[in-house]
């Protein structure tokens, strides 16, 4: 019988390396603020864009942000600080995460710490959304981070299970 293991492993790693990636990136976006910002309402049509058409609710959302961010930068900008931190914690998370896709029996906990951390996001998205006035629907693509970096930690944990039998049986 051929070993099983394997095609097991490599799912997971691929897996890990993707929830690995997403971590990275929602790093990375954390720094640009300013950019991105400026960027996406340009593309949602809002100010400064040729389509400028009536407001929607995500076109007047990413003003008043953008509007928000350009007073921070202007006034105080060493509040931008905290981003680069909140980057800096995604950097750190997907760092730990190597040790899952190294050895994901061994590691298995950071799967369950991961779906952890991932439904937490929904309660915490819910109280300090609502604290700092952030729109019910933007608060909802928030908690989206946490059900899709869910998936894969979801899948991961199953594998592993399978990959635990396997090796048992060894």
């Amino acid at each position: 019988m051929k070993d099983q293991t394997e095609p097991l492993l490599r799912q997971i790693r691929w897996l890990t390396a993707a929830f690995i990636l997403g971590l990275f990136l929602s790093g990375v976006t954390a720094i640009p603020l300013r950019q991105e910002v400026g960027q996406l309402l340009q593309l949602a049509g809002g100010a400064g864009s040729a389509t400028n058409s009536t407001s929607t609710p995500l076109v007047a959302w990413l003003e008043q942000i953008h509007t928000a961010l350009q007073d921070v930068a202007a006034r105080q900008p060493f509040l931008f600080y905290g981003t680069d931190w909140l980057a800096f914690g995604h950097f750190m998370i997907a760092i730990v995460f190597i040790g899952a896709w190294r050895d994901p029996v061994r590691n298995c906990w950071l799967f369950d710490f991961g779906l952890i951390a991932c439904a937490l996001v929904i309660p915490y998205a819910f109280c300090f959304g609502a604290l700092r006035g952030i729109p019910v629907w933007w608060r909802l693509v928030d908690c989206s981070f946490g059900v899709f970096g869910a998936i894969p930690l979801w899948w991961c944990r199953r594998l592993v299970g399978k990959l635990e039998l396997l090796e048992a049986k060894k």
